[in-house]
């Protein structure tokens, strides 16, 4: 029996060493531009400039119904601040394909960077009904996070937030697809 339980603990270690973390890259800086609802560029501290398309989420295109209503709500959250990008892969333009997390606008750090950010910009944009949670994508995120951003999404549709009081709104999904 001691042998069984010390081969399974054993395949446990190997298995943990073997995976690969959801995150493998982490990011730091300051955004510089936004533009849309959900893009940004990130100037690193060394002055070197990352797009960034947030992770788990499709915003309204600029043209778009809701499409200003969705830039302007993240840049209220992002514009100007110091955020962490948690990240794993770019996309075919790309940019990197990342989690953003800034310090909650209520924090009292007396320097900006060393403040924890801890507030999932992402999960705030579906909350606010700014943006769609992107199903299709959400194999990429951690199931905690899928889960939040479903929520999110649901919450947003019952409470009419954002783009959820138009009666059908259009997913940037399709609206790319009859525009192309």
């Amino acid at each position: 029996m001691v042998k069984i339980y010390s081969s399974i603990c054993v395949g446990a270690l190997i298995l943990a060493f073997v995976i690969t973390p959801l995150f493998a890259e982490t990011l730091t800086g300051w955004v510089s531009h936004i533009a849309d609802g959900d893009t940004i560029t990130v100037l690193d501290y060394s002055n070197q400039q990352h797009k960034i398309r947030l992770m788990g989420i499709d915003a309204p295109e600029k043209y778009q119904a809701f499409g200003n209503r969705s830039h302007q709500n993240l840049g209220a959250l992002v514009n100007g601040r110091d955020v962490v990008v948690e990240w794993n892969k770019r996309d075919r333009y790309g940019r990197i394909i990342g989690k953003v997390l800034v310090a909650p606008h209520d924090s009292s750090c007396p320097n900006p960077r060393d403040c924890p950010k801890t507030l999932d910009v992402c999960l705030e944009q579906v909350r606010s009904g700014n943006a769609w949670w992107y199903k299709k994508y959400a194999k990429e995120q951690a199931p905690e996070d899928q889960s939040k951003y479903e929520q999110a999404e649901f919450e947003a549709k019952v409470h009419r937030n954002g783009l959820w009081t138009d009666t059908n709104p259009v997913p940037p999904w399709e609206f790319r697809r009859e525009k192309n």
